[in-house]
């Protein structure tokens, strides 16, 4: 019996020898679809492909940019570097006077799963440059001279909790760390905090499958909204450990009391008030190990008491055959979603483009940060798209506006994943391989 195991052991590591490196031995993807018919409000859904004991990985190994090099970008815009020499910079918030924070942070612990599968997940996010500790902190970023590069470079707060989002309501800061928010006293124009966070409320957490927690103040100051993503993939650690994730939480900022506003979205992460109808949207990241072409990561406004599917289907009532027990009664009320972005992009970042100076194709919609795929071939993702709206919808196909994250080699130069809009009305972009805050305006 010792050895049977020794050998299933054994077989294993020389499994992983060959699959890290990104062989495709691990999944029958089955016929693949247009990359293009898993875009919009009416994405195709093929067959899923067989799932095996190791999902298909390849990933962009994560070397950051050579001496020089930077993103491209679409015709009619300009990218230049707004802060270098970060670490890990995942989100962005720009405060009234024009200062940028910008959270450097990772995961709060190395728990990505148990087994062969968390093995090869370890792995994986580290050769994409994931590994490195959290630097827990927030920096601010100042151009004073309006030359479009932060001379500025302050260590606002630090020894958080893997931070992530960030929100200004009144004179209180609102931090997101991985395991509740807490608040900072602010006054315009200081470059650190010294009093000690004071908790809000806490927010579940535990395994850490996804970690990031980001927030969004209300437009009449009165709540945050908060994601939370789902501490699996498909609830494979039990439901019970499930319980208040893969939501959106409404939380009081006068009591710090919170209710489930929305539930199902297995990984939210931005979120954003679409300007025509007020409403919220938010991008979420869906499913893995059902092929190439499943499930997409999408974009949605985000109805109140709306359930969305997960665990037990996707993109509305697809049922995952995968995830038991069922529940018929949940899958009858999946809503889907209102757009497609593509299978496996990693869709982080979400700002809409209110405020910004870039011509008038990026006038009305949202900008977002595609993180990048680590379990899909081809890649997807890698790069900024926009969505046009109109009436308060997306009306067209997205449309590159940051590219060129990847070498002709497959290595990873960046990876993009928070997005916003200066106060000056540029697109910032924060890149946690490349290590910089990029700046995207109108070519001169």
């Amino acid at each position: 019996m010792a050895a049977t195991r020794i050998h299933r052991v054994a077989s294993l590591i020389a499994l992983l020898a060959i699959v890290l490196p990104g062989c495709d031995t691990t999944m029958s993807r089955g016929p693949e679809v247009s990359p293009t018919s898993s875009l919009g409000p009416e994405p195709a859904m093929p067959e899923p492909a067989a799932s095996r004991l190791i999902p298909t990985v390849q990933i962009a190994e994560a070397i950051g940019w050579p001496s020089g090099g930077k993103p491209v970008a679409a015709p009619g815009l300009a990218v230049s570097a707004f802060a270098t020499g970060l670490t890990h910079p995942r989100w962005l918030y720009v405060l009234p006077n024009g200062d940028v924070l910008v959270a450097e942070t990772n995961t709060p612990g190395t728990d990505k799963g148990h087994g062969i599968k968390g093995l090869v997940m370890r792995k994986t996010q580290a050769k994409a440059g994931a590994g490195v500790p959290s630097p827990d902190r927030i920096r601010l970023l100042r151009d004073a001279d309006g030359d479009g590069r932060a001379e500025t470079v302050a260590v606002f707060a630090q020894n958080l909790s893997s931070p992530f989002g960030m929100a200004l309501i009144g004179s209180t800061l609102y931090v997101a760390n991985a395991d509740g928010v807490v608040s900072f006293p602010y006054q315009p124009g200081q470059t650190s905090v010294t009093a000690t966070p004071k908790p809000l409320t806490d927010l579940p957490s535990g395994i850490n499958h996804h970690w990031t927690k980001n927030i969004l103040a209300s437009r009449d100051g009165r709540y945050l909204y908060a994601t939370v993503g789902s501490n699996s993939n498909i609830g494979e650690n039990g439901l019970d450990k499930e319980q208040g994730r893969a939501a959106i939480w409404q939380i009081d900022v006068a009591t710090g009391a919170k209710r489930l506003y929305a539930t199902g979205l297995r990984n939210p992460n931005g979120l954003a008030w679409e300007p025509v109808s007020g409403a919220l949207w938010a991008v979420a990241n869906e499913r893995d190990e059902l092929g190439n072409d499943l499930v997409p990561d999408y974009l949605t406004s985000v109805r109140e008491g709306a359930f969305y599917g997960w665990p037990y289907s996707y993109y509305g009532q697809h049922v995952d055959t995968r995830v038991k027990p069922q529940d018929s009664a949940a899958v009858a009320k999946a809503v889907p979603p209102d757009y497609a972005l593509g299978a496996h992009v990693a869709a982080l970042g979400l700002t809409a483009a209110t405020g910004t100076t870039l011509p008038s194709p990026y006038g009305n919609g949202m900008f977002i940060g595609e993180h990048g795929s680590w379990n899909r071939k081809p890649a997807a993702g890698y790069r900024v798209v926009f969505v046009p709206f109109a009436d308060g919808k997306p009306a067209a196909m997205p449309a590159t506006v940051l590219d060129g994250f990847i070498s002709e080699k497959g290595e990873a130069w960046g990876r993009p994943v928070g997005v916003t809009i200066a106060g000056d009305g540029a697109l910032l972009v924060a890149d946690d391989v490349g290590n910089t805050v990029w700046r995207v305006v109108a070519a001169p």
